[in-house]
């Protein structure tokens, strides 16, 4: 059996990507900069966007579904009187409008794009359409017809006001939001047309702004050229914002060897949560994974 390259590190690593590079790109440079033989990220951002990108080494890989689905905070600039083809300043422009809508109008369009909305995803987007990604489909001049798909947008404000052609606004959403989309929405809305200009991500999950990193400022050790291990948060950093039960030791062996637990038994110590919600299982201060309740018991999801 041939012996995976590179080493094998566990843990996080929230770094802030530079604009014009992508995601995969910046895993890529991670994993070299470690020498490490897994990396993965919670959540793609475009190659325009800037801000916070997790990376998941090794086992944290498991806790990355959690990491998409926590909150996140974007912070975007809207160009008006401007249609692109990918909905931001990248793409060609495909129409153009004089309407300038005042911060009243602009402030009046967001709550029918608050809450559970249906949203159109950009074409220019990685879905994929008979088994092709849509946007390899709109570079080579088939734009696909994608239909709304439901998104959950919590908070969308306008935070200035430049000048008449721009507008910055903040948003806090859940996991499959296109800030493009939301862009070029807003826009339409107020009767003229628009695109995002700069995109900033700033944050997901229980990871801000405070915890990220510049990935080419890291200094790389003197005997190896590698960047040192300690550099990396612990696995269970990802769990910080899910609900915790604490358990005993007798159940936390229990747990650990895939056994359900009684609720009868957790009632005083469960979290007032939804029912089908995960929990995060604890011992002392130990993470020892994610579970559900089911059927009357505390049954183990995803153990660490």
């Amino acid at each position: 059996m041939r012996r995976r390259r590179g080493r094998p590190l566990d843990g996080w690593l929230v770094i802030d990507k530079p604009s014009g590079v992508t995601s995969t790109q910046m895993v890529g440079r991670a994993k070299r900069i470690f020498d490490a033989q897994k990396v993965g990220h919670g959540g793609t951002l475009d190659p325009l966007a800037t801000g916070l990108l997790p990376l998941a080494f090794g086992a944290a890989t498991k806790t990355v579904p959690y990491i998409m689905d926590g909150t996140k905070i974007y912070r975007f600039t809207l160009r008006l009187g401007e249609a692109r083809d990918s909905d931001d300043a990248d793409g060609n422009v495909t129409a153009v409008s004089d309407v300038r809508p005042t911060d009243e109008e602009l402030r009046a369009a967001l709550p029918a794009l608050t809450g559970d909305i249906m949203q159109v995803p950009p074409v220019f987007s990685a879905l994929k359409v008979a088994g092709e990604r849509a946007y390899d489909m709109a570079r080579e001049g088939r734009p696909p017809e994608l239909p709304p798909r439901p998104a959950r947008v919590d908070r969308f404000e306008l935070i200035e006001r430049p000048d008449r052609d721009t507008a910055i606004f903040e948003v806090e959403s859940g996991k499959g939001v296109y800030m493009r989309a939301l862009a070029r929405d807003v826009a339409l809305a107020c009767g003229t047309v628009g695109h995002i200009t700069a995109l900033r991500r700033l944050r997901v999950g229980p990871f801000t702004e405070a915890d990220a990193i510049v990935l080419d400022k890291i200094v790389l050790n003197d005997d190896n050229a590698h960047a040192s291990p300690e550099l990396l948060r612990p696995v269970a950093t990802a769990l910080a914002d899910i609900p915790a039960v604490a358990l005993t030791r007798d159940e936390a062996v229990s747990l650990l060897h895939g056994q359900a637990l009684s609720l009868v038994d957790l009632m005083d110590r469960l979290p007032q949560i939804d029912e089908d919600a995960p929990i995060r299982a604890m011992e002392g201060g130990r993470v020892l994974g994610l579970c559900r309740r089911e059927d009357g018991f505390l049954r183990p999801v995803r153990i660490l």
